[in-house]
């Protein structure tokens, strides 16, 4: 059993694992000494937009309806001033057979894994894509195994994950639940190596397509209702490929102009992988601890390229508090009569501040929502903070302090968005980049086209960037 081998001979051999469990040589699409053929990783997988709607009909995936949100929308044009506050659209993606837009990107994964004549797949997830993995290896006879981030050294979950457990647990999956730290990612080779299952990656260029159609049905269902592509989709943001994918598909489907806002809860200050902090977030993902990093360095992922590269597509980035979302999410439910999971409704805070400053003609999507239940809901969320010494209390939400005060605004004029500086998470991105390369190893011209690419500027920019890095660093 390589279960019984030690940390650093299974992160030796991660590679070769990696390779085994997706049929994948990423090695052939390396152009340079960062530089690598990005779309032709994606092309090569043979899924475009209708391939992949194809696939995700055949097990009840996607298709969700559009919503409009017609008394939010009335809200927000009392507080703003006047002609202004758009109209708000939410697309339900808690319609999936899981309950949220993950089921998209697991049924590639699952059809692949099929394809390709593996027996089970696995994923390491502590969110809703374990659930909707679960979900659709069930439809397709798979077995399956759930690796879990899921309590701290205490033995404390967050509700929120002991209800993904249990869903994933319904679906038939078997479910490894560990403690916070570096355990995970060698428990997720160690099963990828003992099972010879298919590597079920959330980073997988799969998972990222499976996205696309998200993208490319929101903006045909804007023009259909409407009569013309959304002005704005707001996204949550986490490990990048929900913005991502949903940006490919709504260039896919013609909606260029469509301004892509990404949004995630500000937990600053706080360390994911650390066992006091794990549990002094309110949110498993949605977070600034997954989106800044992932977004300045994507290839920190279980794969050896990550099919996600959010920098490259998202026009603007933005935080909200984690009493914004659980205000919002007490909002949707009570003035709309939708109950979703709070993860999906930090885009929808977002969007009520975003709207509120846009003309009156202009159409803002919240990009999706996800379903909720006893464990997902607000109360036990914020039940586990009080117990853990969190001061929870309705005030101004700018008095946030995560970890230690989630403070839920008493009015819904309050709630705003706070810019994050993609200026500084651009230079982040590209000091990483060098900071991998081996010693005595150049740049090429290739490298200067691809980190242009990938944080959405020129070429001009990356070596003034670039030149700044060795200076400061000699």
């Amino acid at each position: 059993m390589s279960r019984e081998l030690g940390y650093e001979e299974i992160i030796a051999q991660r590679i070769d694992i990696m390779r085994k469990s997706l049929g994948l040589d990423y090695a052939q699409y390396a152009t340079g000494a960062l530089a690598f053929d990005y779309e032709r990783l994606l092309s090569d997988t043979g899924y475009d937009v209708d391939t992949a709607h194809q696939v995700q009909r055949s097990t009840a995936v996607g298709d969700t309806p559009l919503v409009e949100l017609r008394n939010i929308t009335e809200l927000v044009r009392i507080l703003a001033e006047p002609g202004k506050g758009a109209r708000i659209f939410v697309k339900d993606e808690a319609a999936n057979p899981s309950g949220s837009f993950k089921d998209r990107r697991a049924s590639l994964s699952v059809h692949e894994a099929i394809k390709r004549g593996y027996r089970g797949v696995v994923a390491a997830t502590s969110g809703n894509y374990g659930a909707a993995v679960a979900s659709q290896a069930a439809k397709a006879g798979l077995a399956c195994i759930i690796v879990q981030e899921a309590f701290d050294s205490k033995g404390i979950a967050q509700p929120e994950i002991a209800e993904k457990t249990r869903a994933c647990e319904a679906y038939g999956a078997e479910v490894m639940r560990l403690s916070v730290g570096p355990e995970l990612f060698y428990m997720f080779l160690s099963v990828l190596k003992d099972t010879d299952y298919f590597n079920a990656s959330l980073y997988t260029p799969y998972s990222i397509l499976g996205i696309e159609t998200l993208g490319h049905e929101l903006a045909v269902q804007t023009e259909e209702l409407t009569g013309r592509f959304p002005d704005v989709v707001v996204t949550t943001h986490a490990g990048g490929g929900n913005v991502t994918g949903t940006a490919r598909g709504l260039r896919k489907a013609g909606a260029h102009q469509a301004q892509m806002i990404a949004a995630s809860v500000d937990l600053s200050g706080l360390h994911m992988a650390s066992d006091n902090d794990f549990n002094r977030k309110s949110f498993t993902t949605g977070h600034t601890g997954f989106s800044i990093p992932f977004t300045t360095w994507p290839d920190r992922a279980d794969v050896p390229r990550n099919s996600a590269r959010p920098l490259r597509y998202m026009d603007r980035f933005v935080t909200v508090t984690q009493g914004d979302v659980f205000y919002m999410t007490e909002v949707l439910a009570q003035v709309e009569g939708l109950e979703r999971g709070p993860a999906g409704n930090t885009s929808l805070a977002a969007a009520v501040a975003i709207a509120k400053k846009l003309d009156e003609d202009r159409i803002v999507v919240v990009q999706e929502t996800e379903y909720t239940g006893a464990g997902k809901h607000p109360l036990a969320q914020l039940n586990l903070a009080k117990k853990l010494g969190i001061d929870v209390r309705r005030g101004d939400p700018r008095e946030n302090i995560p970890g230690r005060a989630i403070v839920i605004p008493e009015h819904p004029a309050q709630i705003s968005v706070v810019d994050v500086d993609l200026d500084r998470i651009r230079r982040s991105y590209l000091r990483n980049a060098v900071g991998e390369l081996q010693k005595g190893e150049q740049l090429h011209e290739t490298d200067l086209e691809f980190l242009a690419e990938e944080t959405g500027t020129d070429r001009c920019y990356v070596q003034e960037v670039l030149h700044e890095v060795h200076r400061k660093t000699g």
